[in-house]
């Protein structure tokens, strides 16, 4: 075991907790920011195991679910408007936490890979991982100005 995958299991085990506590507990609101933080957990996690186990194809995985798993979030507050309108969850120390874990990661992998068509994938997945994750927290807190029902 090396220290990719040291960095990779306590990803996962530290986000898998809180995932699980959250759609184990709580109004249907806790539930889709758990299935958000699942995204901004497992992502990251697979990066750090593609480097560890030396397999860029988990570098593909990440990305598929950096693009699809904020669509997932937005569907999921989309579809539950009418449940979610009594209280909307506060949730952002815990986006800024999940934009931050993923831009360590990525940065860290960056430096570890250099400079070229890698590098650049990694700075895509992790625009896509940031941005989507900011994006989906703020849908969920209360939605954007001028946007009915989202």
């Amino acid at each position: 075991m090396n220290g990719w995958m040291l960095a990779a299991t306590v990803v996962l085990g530290g986000g898998g907790a809180a995932a699980l506590w959250g759609v184990a507990t709580g109004p249907p609101a806790r539930r889709v920011i758990a299935q958000n933080l699942t995204t901004s957990a497992v992502c990251p996690a697979l990066l750090l195991l593609a480097q560890g186990y030396g397999r860029p194809a988990y570098v593909d995985l990440a990305l598929l679910l950096a693009l699809l798993g904020p669509v997932g979030t937005l569907v999921f507050a989309r579809l539950l408007t009418g449940d979610l309108d009594g209280g909307r969850p506060g949730a952002w120390k815990l986006t800024w936490a999940a934009a931050a874990l993923g831009l360590g990661v990525v940065v860290a992998l960056c430096v570890a890979t250099g400079p070229g068509r890698a590098m650049v994938k990694l700075l895509v997945i992790g625009a896509l991982l940031i941005g989507g994750n900011v994006i989906a927290g703020r849908a969920l807190s209360g939605g954007f100005k001028g946007v009915s029902g989202g």
